[in-house]
């Protein structure tokens, strides 16, 4: 049997968020947000999920698929005998002369023909509410009306409605257009109006891709995963998403499938820091104020909705099948109720390089330091204490390495922080509780039996996460024993070349699959400890794991080099920009390529 495949596009524009396949057809998109239900879910079942595709004729067909350069917009040629044709997809997003974006909720589709005369037949199947409504749609005037989507929502085109319901064959012999629009807008458009959109969108995301600062190693891949890591962050509360989907099983077969359609402030602030080295800081501005925002609501948990909710039942959608069969399907996630004592840590460094950075100006940042204390403080008091850890097991608290070890990074920057503004006293009580979690990291979380730093304190097991130590700074990356960590973990942790979270059993029983971004820290740490011919062959053989668009999924089935898990995952994307930006500085120090012109 053919596995799965993940080769879609991804399309957005900081409120919308789909994927098309090479069919052309849209399998996922949720309105009006990235956690709303869904209208097209074909993704997670191709009978009942919705769909909106263009058929060659009445037949499925597959295209090559490419963004136009330095942006979103995805492109993609057909062919059927001697007609060819191409469908370009975006969901508009206008630079403004205030230097804001307008991103509205809608979504537009261009077919146009190249040679000879196509005939295709839309295949519009709307089933909003996850596939709990039946999509019914009324032919209008301008396209097409979809009832019980919760809201006004309309497909307007220069094909007739009743074509387009009555899926009569069309031949086209000139552009066809159609847009996607969730809610009122002011008129229906004209082929002039999207082709503003489509040139507007296209210097839009230009205007991004020409101020990212990239590294000189795998440029071309960094500025891909910064256009498609910009799709994750909601544009109405500077939340950003984990992934844009829910249910992408981690590994076929079982029961590994979740909701990442909500903010991890972990994940979060790992995607502020990558996007603050590309030399783009809005998202970090944005992000700290929804991080006030929802510090400021209650205790800090896990991840959020998008809009700072708190609430995020986990529960099943029996009618769908799933991710090629494979369910369950679930929306909501239990996670937000999980101890993960990381946190505090991720968040003090996110708020350390973004208020230190003299390029952003922050209004009274020493409003700010009471919100800092009470993270301190609390990293203070989890430290000691077990906790789910950043792998989310449901059922297996312990006294995770990484854990301990972000909760000293929470403290240490602390201090720096405290002295900062001239807290003084404060600093030196928190830099001496530092220096004794060092030290507890540092003797109890390393084996010198097995010689590698473990899962848990005292432990025997491996975890990736060990691999972000020299990167946050409590260990050097030359140290012996990391050193003899990363020779460890390159023989116990890793299936095809590929590196995995951890070896031991989780709640689930036994892993299978390689978490990509383990491995993208498996290269960047291999370069900071100066194996850097090393960290390149890791990152060059990850890399060509990517999809034909040069996208990343959560995990990769070492056996067979399938995608699998939530698509596109940020966390994926995140881990390549560091590896090669840390590779790429490393490298041009090597070489000497430190001056213009070298």
């Amino acid at each position: 049997m053919k596995p799965p495949c993940l080769d879609h596009g991804v399309i957005g524009n900081g409120r919308v968020l789909a994927l098309v396949a090479p069919n052309s057809g849209i399998e996922w998109l949720c309105l009006p947000r990235f956690d709303s239900p869904s209208i097209f879910g074909a993704l997670l079942d191709q009978q009942r999920g919705g769909v909106f595709r263009f058929l060659s004729g009445n037949h499925a067909i597959e295209g090559r698929a490419g963004y136009l350069p330095n942006t979103n917009v995805l492109r993609t040629e057909y062919e059927a005998g001697d007609a060819r044709w191409e469908v370009i997809d975006f969901a508009p997003r206008l630079p403004l002369a205030s230097g804001r974006i307008d991103a509205p909720h809608e979504l537009v589709r261009i077919v146009r023909p190249i040679a000879g005369t196509p005939r295709i037949t839309i295949d519009f199947s709307p089933r909003p509410d996850y596939a709990r409504s039946a999509g019914r749609m009324i032919a209008t005037a301008h396209g097409v009306e979809v009832l019980d989507a919760g809201a006004p929502l309309y497909l307007y085109s220069n094909v007739p409605g009743d074509q387009i319901v009555g899926r009569g064959e069309i031949a086209v012999r000139h552009p066809l257009y159609f847009m996607l629009a969730y809610g009122n807008r002011p008129s229906p458009p004209g082929i002039a109006d999207i082709n503003y959109l489509l040139d507007e969108t296209t210097r839009g995301w230009r205007m991004f891709a020409k101020t990212c600062a990239l590294p000189s190693f795998a440029a071309e891949h960094v500025l891909r995963s910064a256009l498609c890591l910009k799709l994750h962050a909601y544009v109405d509360t500077g939340a950003i998403i984990a992934a844009a989907t829910t249910s992408i099983p981690e590994a076929l077969g079982t029961q590994r499938t979740w909701d990442y359609r909500y903010c991890w402030l972990r994940d979060a602030a790992f995607v502020v820091e990558a996007l603050r080295r590309l030399s783009h800081l809005n998202e970090g501005e944005q992000f700290i104020a929804f991080l006030r925002d929802v510090a400021e609501s209650g205790p800090l948990q896990p991840l959020y909705g998008i809009a700072g909710e708190r609430d995020l039942p986990e529960f099943v959608l029996d009618h769908l099948a799933g991710f090629a069969g494979n369910g369950p399907v679930r929306i909501g996630n239990a996670a937000a109720e999980q101890q993960q004592n990381d946190l505090n840590g991720e968040l003090i460094l996110c708020l350390q390089t973004v208020l230190a950075d003299p390029r952003i100006v922050i209004d009274k940042p020493r409003s700010f330091f009471p919100m800092i204390q009470r993270l301190v403080e609390q990293a203070i008091a989890l430290a000691p204490l077990a906790d789910t850890g950043i792998w989310e097991f449901r059922n297996l608290p312990r006294h995770y390495t990484f854990s301990r070890a972000m909760c000293w990074a929470a403290i240490d920057r602390g201090a720096q922080i405290a002295a900062h503004f001239g807290e003084h006293e404060l600093a030196t009580r928190w830099r001496e509780i530092a220096l004794e979690e060092r030290r507890i990291v540092l003797e109890r979380g390393f084996n010198a039996k097995v010689g590698a730093f473990t899962q848990s304190l005292d432990g025997e097991s491996g975890d990736a996460s060990n691999l972000l130590l020299p990167s946050i700074g409590i260990i050097d990356a030359r140290d012996p024993r990391f050193l003899s960590t990363l020779d460890d973990y390159a023989h116990r942790m890793t299936r095809h070349g590929l590196m995995q979270r951890y070896t031991n059993l989780d709640d689930f029983g036994v892993t299978t699959s390689a978490f990509t971004m383990c491995s993208f820290w498996w290269a960047e740490a291999l370069a900071l400890a100066g194996r850097l011919e090393e960290a390149v062959a890791v990152f060059n053989r990850v890399v060509r794991y990517a999809n034909p668009l040069g996208l990343f999924s959560e995990d990769i089935d070492p056996e067979t080099g399938t995608l699998l898990g939530n698509f596109p995952q940020a966390y994926t994307h995140v881990g390549l920009v560091h590896a090669a930006m840390t590779i790429g500085e490393l490298l041009d120090a090597r070489d000497g390529r430190v001056r213009a012109w070298v």
